[in-house]
């Protein structure tokens, strides 16, 4: 079985982020690029995962994730 996710580089990684969807900040901790299907049918999603002020760490999508001092979409 193959692994189901892998690491990929991203240029905001530690750094303090926003979810445009949520609003919610805090700082990205990885992006990971996943296997989110729960079939025989392979579907890969590029994950960011956030971990918030409250030291829970949540999941969008990275297309999802800007700057938090900054309003400009990555």
């Amino acid at each position: 079985m193959a692994e189901q996710y892998e690491y990929v580089p991203h240029h905001l990684l530690g750094h303090r982020v926003r979810d445009v969807a949520s609003g919610v900040e805090g700082e990205l901790m990885a992006v990971v690029n996943e296997d989110v299907s729960d079939s025989v049918h392979e579907h890969w999603m590029k994950l960011a995962y956030i971990r918030a002020a409250s030291g829970r760490e949540f999941t969008t999508v990275v297309g999802n994730v800007q700057p938090a001092n900054d309003q400009r979409t990555i």
